[in-house]
This record gives C-alpha cells, structure tokens and sequence, in this order.
C-alpha cells in the first residue's frame, strides 16, 4: 500500500495536524474562547479529510488501475466501494 500514496506528503500533512491538535490542547488549558477552539478543531478536521482525499486518489491511481489491469476486477470494485464508504463516512 506504501507504493500507491505520496509518503512526503501525507507525513508532512500529519505533522501539521499533530501541531494543531497540540495547539488545540494548550488553548483548552489557557482557556482560550470556545469559538477559537471550534475554529482550530475544524481546521483540524478539514486538514484530515484532505489527508484522506491523498490516501484514496492514490489507491484508486495505483491499487484501482492495478487490480483492474491484472487482477480481480470485481474484488477491485469491491475494495474500492468499500474505501469510497470508508471516506464518506469522515465527515
């Protein structure tokens, strides 16, 4: 699975996200307002989804095209069905 996602790039988003989240904590300690906080969580979350948009175009460019050119097209279907669902339901 490793082949089929831009590592760089989803490492790097992550250690974004893991910095927001940290900020998110020390705003709830230095109890910063609610609105502010709801304002990084979404940020947060939106940073996320986008982490998830990278992981599903790279299956379907690599582990899509790749089952459907030599291997089990109707698994293939399946698993991504599945992934589709599986992103879907991050909102």
């Amino acid at each position: 699975m490793r082949q089929c996602m831009d590592l760089d790039n989803l490492h790097r988003r992550l250690r974004k996200i893991e910095g927001q989240v940290a900020s998110i904590n020390r705003m709830i300690e230095e109890d910063v307002p609610c609105e502010d906080i709801l304002s990084q969580i979404n940020a947060a979350k939106s940073a996320l989804h986008k982490c998830g948009q990278i992981v599903l175009e790279g299956h379907i460019q690599h582990c899509v095209l790749d089952g459907i050119s030599h291997g089990d097209a109707e698994k293939t279907i399946k698993d991504f069905t599945k992934a589709v669902e599986r992103f879907a339901n991050m909102s």
